[in-house]
């Protein structure tokens, strides 16, 4: 098995692969020496902030105790100066989120979002059946790596179900840093009622992520933070934008100069459509999702959280289907031309800078952008 020190001189860092919470951690592409694996190393300089190393700490702790295929590794975590370092596996093709800026801006295609969900589910639940509410499902939170495995990330924000021992129904602790995961957080979360929220609202925030692979865009980022907030607890959900939907907004003029709020109701999306050219607006016309994948958003995204599925009953939705066919198409095929960095494809320091330079040139940049994991 291999084994991982606690030295930084056993890690030669090459290029930074991205900056995350809030720039006080950054991601590099890291050579361990002893092996000559790469690896991902994330250094958090804690001078930077010492409101979140309460949060950094409860990630560390909580994802070093569990085990799943779906939820990012962390081999090790130590201190080192002023920095803790966190080693994990290289997820070569990087976060949702770097797809979808850099490569499939108009979303991803159907059949590579439900290899994603699909691992997406299992890892939730098995969250749950932890006993743990992961409170920020995003499409920054989900790393795939270059046999096309998703793998959860992102859990400082999370919290338990359990307290002192029992099984709750029902809690009210509201996560701290809430303003990076408003646009994902379900209404009765964000609510902060008697009535408190439960694992379902990661299958909310399941289904705003599912909509933000879709579509390319994140649903509820043009709209003020309070009309938001509003507008979910009104029971107002995004949508697949395809053929059977974007005619609700097909009266608009792609240049905005009309106005969405006055002629339909806001679904989360309508004015990023109001915002398209020509050319994105008949490209949305055109393409046609599943009814299956329509039915599984839907139900991610019901008002009431008892309607809503768990995520191990929703991993069995027929939307998934095609992932358990033998002999299909597996999801680094799906991502061409997107190429992984590959550990296979590197034998020096110096190949390693030369295949980075030639990515760049290719515009399969490899740079600084959101992972939050």
């Amino acid at each position: 098995m291999l084994m991982f020190e606690a030295d930084p001189s056993h890690y030669q860092t090459c290029s930074i692969l991205a900056h995350c919470c809030e720039g006080i951690a950054t991601v590099h592409l890291a050579r361990h020496l002893p092996s000559g694996v790469l690896v991902a190393v994330k250094k958090f300089n804690m001078d930077k902030s010492r409101e979140e190393a309460s949060l950094i700490q409860h990630e560390i702790i909580l994802t070093r105790q569990l085990q799943h295929p779906n939820i990012l590794l962390y081999h090790l975590a130590f201190v080192a100066g002023p920095e803790v370092y966190v080693i994990s596996p290289l997820m070569a093709f990087g976060s949702c989120h770097d797809l979808l800026t850099n490569h499939f801006v108009d979303g991803l295609p159907e059949l590579a979002i439900a290899f994603i969900l699909k691992d997406v589910l299992q890892g939730l639940d098995y969250i749950h059946r932890k006993g743990y509410i992961h409170r920020s499902v995003r499409a920054s939170h989900i790393l795939v790596s270059a046999s096309g495995r998703a793998c959860l990330s992102g859990l400082r924000y999370s919290c338990q179900i359990v307290e002192n021992g029992r099984w709750q129904k029902s809690i009210h602790s509201f996560p701290h840093s809430t303003a990076r995961n408003l646009n994902w957080l379900s209404p009765e979360l964000l609510e902060q009622n008697l009535q408190g929220y439960n694992e379902k609202s990661d299958v909310y925030s399941v289904g705003m992520t599912a909509c933000e692979l879709a579509n390319g865009v994140v649903p509820f980022a043009d709209m003020p933070t309070t009309l938001m907030l509003t507008e979910k607890v009104r029971g107002c959900s995004p949508q697949l934008l395809d053929c059977s939907t974007v005619h609700l907004y097909e009266d608009l003029d792609p240049a905005g100069d009309n106005q969405l709020h006055e002629q339909h109701p806001d679904s989360g999306v309508g004015d990023s459509v109001a915002s398209t050219s020509n050319v994105q607006f008949k490209a949305l016309q055109q393409r046609r999702f599943s009814e299956a994948f329509h039915q599984l958003a839907e139900l991610c995204l019901q008002r009431d959280p008892a309607h809503r599925p768990s995520a191990g009953q929703l991993v069995a939705h027929s939307f998934f289907k095609p992932c358990r066919r033998g002999g299909g198409q597996a999801l680094p095929e799906l991502l061409h031309p997107v190429i992984p960095i590959s550990d296979r494809r590197i034998d020096s320091q110096d190949d390693l800078a030369s295949i980075l330079a030639a990515e760049k040139l290719a515009e399969l940049e490899i740079e600084p952008d959101q992972w939050d994991f």
